[in-house]
């Protein structure tokens, strides 16, 4: 309750920060996980997109890209 209060009067919620966190760390690691597929030992040029869909904007999609090299 007090997360959608935070959404029309402005503020950080701590529930959000959570889902956006994670949603990261398993976009990272799915891109590590198809580098190594590829052959690779490191990524870069790694770029984080954040999208809110849904007609309530209840669903986030995280896209990570970047370019698999050996180092």
């Amino acid at each position: 309750m007090f997360d959608s209060i935070r959404d029309i009067v402005g503020g950080r919620s701590g529930a959000y920060e959570d889902v956006l966190a994670r949603a990261r760390k398993q976009a990272l690691a799915e891109l590590q996980a198809e580098a190594e597929k590829l052959g690779g030992n490191a990524v870069i040029g790694v770029d984080l997109d954040y999208e809110v869909l849904g007609s309530n904007g209840s669903m986030l999609m995280v896209s990570c890209t970047g370019t698999a090299v050996v180092v």
